[in-house]
């Protein structure tokens, strides 16, 4: 007999003769789901849980060093303090994708005991451990000062708030999903327990360009519990992809693989530590090949080639008026060349999905940011018929981008249909991390010219993308740097060319700014110079180039009457010029909406069951909150209150397609939909004098689709998007470099969630500072090198002050209440006006991000 290992747990005595992880006891043994696994290694703070009185996570405490501890998660707080907790996350918008939560009421939780008052300095220590990569921290360290003054008898929870009492548009809505993430029991796809679930895994590639010559997998079919092994013999078509169909499956017997993340066999097994085992005894037999791992090694002659097709995956020429003449004849010019690296997304929940037989196919339950395009992928993997394959949102713990590629989804699948079984696939965070596709790395180089007067009247630009082993998304997200590299100003001579290179790094797609991080480095840089040339502040070029209603952007597209770049440049105006050689600035647009002449369309249905109003909508909420916005416009268009009102969550088989949680399109796209369904709900409901139960089993359904211009359409002025939104960000640095403040300006339209676009504003800010100053993704011959804790991710004792800013205009877009999007553009402006603000201080400029020779990060 072994020996035994006691502890308490929410009160109760627990033992256990395995010495494990004590994350993994609470977890499979305890069933204590509020207690996340982000990472196994100690750095991300998910899965804090309070060890005799102090923050610990469980990840790193063992069974057996748990001995005669007492042991504290959500679960077993009192209910006052679970409802202070619910009730500040919520009112203080603290709560986005929800998978770091838990863990920050832990470590807030174990702070209050012992400091009931806390400052905010205090508060953001006792964060120090949890990483955040949605909400910039401070909505979350807002929610621990209210919650403690709740506590403390300072402050009391507002009757009807959480129940939605006041629920239309621009209200401070309390987001639908903050109980449940708050409390830990909101189901993420590795909460998901089912009978006879079995796990897979695959083994991966151990180089980035390798011959794979043979494949062992004798010792781990003969261990106990090993139910299969499979292979690319086993996949009925072994390609999946985004856009471009590219990726393997698994690499092939006799064929090269292209990146450390290839999965050359997946193992199947009854339980996680026998998966472990197994794969361990699975043996590869490689021939290794010279990896491609630079644009200027896969532009080369004698490269060999990733694909067959060759290196050049992708490319664009995005021309209008003649460039080359305008910059000719310019006053002034400036030419400076930029380096942007690969950018990890580091969301807090690692890719995970639960696939079983149903029906005649299979479901997936999964964390993405598109349902149906999960659906397709697999569709063509299996060469089935989409309507055989079934697949659910559960909680999404992040994206950025990083979730829009099939990951986890695909192979869980094709487990389940192979052992006709319920299989859970969950990467591992350094699989993760070697595996979803990244911000792609950029080298580009930029001309522009101006007049006399500082006014622009020319861009020539290359742009070059690493878009590493696969496709991803590398047409669109190149097209979007091209089509943005302009800024939102008015002049009308520009060529731009883009091309995308295949290499065999990591792969590359989607990434928060979609492309336009990068490009729009490059060109707020450049304006700066001029500005210098000119005579100029980098504030008053700005202004009288700026884009305004009426007035044509440089893509040709007339700027609609909601435009209201020059109100958010007003709007940062004195925080600006009141911090001479100290402060920088840049200005972005950002689409909402795919645009450029592609069907997006939004859909949505509205059905009447027991007095209850349905809302079906097939729009991944992954923390933006796109879900609550979607019941507030319902409650807006009928007057309903939220009780009354349910989202039925994010389901192929019952909600109508609305397209990928992508460019910034949700709330515009999806949200004019669901309006205007709720608006013939509202018309019925009029005709049955109020009484909702009058129209029991009816259903309404809406389609929103407003064409636009494919690229390069041979119009004068072609509408190449739905709507734009606009940004102006201040960054103020101290006398030692380090940064102090940070205005973020936004014109988002009608502001639906108070709450919920600060947040937002927020997140996005502190992940553009990291993106300029803390965040690298480093790679040797093709292999990552960086862990989860190594990544540079910022922390909540760096965080600045930021200031979330909107402006709204009287005169808004006629769709979604005049809603325009602000997940990305929130991102975009803030690295060039670090970079500004530096520029400003030692008169350096720094071309590369992250910037070298500031406050976070010295001479490389």
């Amino acid at each position: 007999m072994g020996e035994n290992y006691c502890f308490t747990v929410n009160g109760i005595v627990r033992s256990t003769s395995e010495d494990k992880p004590l994350l993994r006891y609470l977890r499979d043994d305890l069933h204590l789901h509020s207690v996340k696994d982000g990472c196994s290694e100690g750095a991300c703070g998910t899965c804090t849980i309070v060890v005799d009185g102090k923050a610990v996570k469980s990840c790193v405490l063992t069974t057996k060093k748990a001995v005669g501890k007492n042991i504290l998660t959500t679960e077993g707080l009192t209910e006052r303090e679970k409802d202070a907790f619910v009730y500040a996350f919520g009112s203080k918008g603290s709560v986005q994708c929800g998978f770091c939560i838990p863990g920050m009421v832990m470590a807030g939780k174990a702070l209050l005991d012992k400091v009931p008052d806390p400052t905010e300095e205090e508060i953001k220590v006792a964060l120090k451990g949890n990483i955040c990569r949605c909400t910039g921290y401070k909505k979350i360290i807002e929610g621990i000062q209210l919650t403690a003054a709740i506590l403390r008898g300072d402050a009391e929870i507002e009757d009807g708030l959480e129940a939605g009492d006041e629920y239309g548009v621009g209200k401070r809505a309390f987001r639908v999903d903050v109980r449940e993430k708050v409390l830990g029991y909101g189901e993420y796809p590795d909460d998901v327990e089912m009978e006879n679930m079995v796990y897979a895994s695959a083994v991966r590639s151990a180089h980035p360009r390798a011959r794979v010559l043979d494949i062992h997998a004798e010792k781990a079919l003969a261990l106990p519990g090993v139910l299969a092994v499979l292979t690319a013999e086993d996949v009925p078509n072994n390609k999946v992809g985004h856009l471009q169909h590219d990726w393997d499956v698994m690499i092939a017997k006799g064929d090269i693989t292209r990146c450390v993340g290839d999965a050359i066999c997946l193992v199947v097994a009854e339980t996680r530590q026998i998966l472990e085992k197994a794969k361990k005894l699975v043996q590869i037999d490689y021939e290794v090949l010279q990896p491609v791992t630079s644009i200027k090694e896969a532009m080369a002659e004698d490269a060999p080639s990733v694909h067959e097709n060759g290196n050049l995956c992708q490319k664009r020429h995005v021309t209008r008026g003649d460039a080359k003449t305008a910059l000719a004849n310019s006053k002034y010019v400036v030419t400076q060349s930029y380096r942007t690296p690969f950018t990890e997304h580091a969301f807090l929940e690692p890719e995970c999905a639960v696939a079983f037989p149903y029906k005649d196919g299979v479901k997936i339950y999964s964390t993405d940011q598109s349902v149906f395009d999960t659906r397709h992928e697999i569709a063509i993997m299996l060469g089935w018929d989409q309507e055989r394959i079934v697949v659910e949102n559960k909680l999404v713990g992040g994206g950025f981008g990083g979730k829009e590629d099939v990951s986890v989804q695909h192979i869980a699948a094709l487990a389940a249909i192979k052992v006709n079984r319920p299989v859970k696939v969950v990467f591992s965070r350094q699989e993760s991390i070697n595996f979803h596709p990244k911000r792609h790395a950029m080298e580009g180089t930029f001309t522009l010219g101006c007049d006399e007067n500082g006014i622009f009247t020319g861009l020539d630009c290359e742009i070059y993308f690493d878009t590493g082993a696969y496709a991803s998304l590398c047409g669109p997200v190149l097209e979007r740097a091209c089509t943005h590299s302009v800024g939102p100003y008015c002049y009308q001579n520009t060529d731009i060319r883009g091309f995308g290179y295949y290499t065999n790094n990591p792969p590359a797609g989607a990434f928060r700014g979609f492309g336009v991080c990068q490009s729009e480095f490059a060109l707020e840089s450049n304006i700066n110079l001029l500005a210098e040339k000119v005579g100029i502040s980098p504030w008053e070029i700005r202004y009288r180039n700026a884009i305004e209603p009426g007035k044509v952007l440089p893509n040709g597209q007339i700027a609609d009457c909601s435009t209201a770049l020059k109100e958010t440049l007003m709007a940062v105006k004195e925080a600006y010029e009141s911090h001479p050689g100290r402060a920088g600035i840049a200005c972005a647009m950002k689409n909402a909406g795919v645009g450029v002449g592609l069907p997006d369309k939004g859909r949505a249905k509205l059905a009447v069951h027991d007095g209850m109003v349905e809302l079906y909508c097939g729009a991944s909420d992954i923390g933006q909150g796109c879900a609550t916005v979607f019941i507030q416009m319902v409650a807006e268009a009928t007057g309903l209150g939220r009780g009354q009102v349910k989202n039925m969550g994010c389901n192929s088989e019952i909600a109508p397609d609305s397209g990928t949680t992508s460019g910034s399109r949700q709330t515009l796209i999806s949200g004019e939909a669901v309006r205007m369904a709720a608006a013939d709900l509202n018309e019925a409901l009029k005709e049955a004098g109020g009484d909702l139960s009058k129209l029991e089993g009816r259903e309404f359904f809406a389609e929103f689709f407003d064409p636009t211009d494919k690229l390069g359409a041979d119009v004068p002025n072609p509408k190449s998007h739905v709507a734009y939104g606009f940004a102006t960000h201040v960054v103020i640095l101290d006398d030692d470099g380090k940064v102090k403040e940070v205005y973020a300006a936004h014109d988002s339209g009608k502001v639906v969630n108070p709450i919920a676009i600060q947040g937002q504003i927020e997140g996005g800010v502190l992940m553009g500072l990291g993106y300029a100053l803390t965040e690298d993704y480093p790679l040797k011959d093709g292999v990552p090198q960086a862990r989860y804790g190594t990544l540079g991710l910022m922390r909540s004792t760096q965080i600045p002050d930021i200031h979330a800013i909107y402006v709204e205009k009287d005169e808004l877009l006629p769709f979604a209440y005049g809603a325009k999007g602000i997940g990305e553009i929130a991102t975009i402006p803030t690295a060039p006006a670090v970079q500004g603000a530096y520029y400003a201080m030692d008169h350096v400029l720094r071309t590369k991000l992250p910037m070298d020779g500031t406050y976070y990060r010295k001479e490389k």
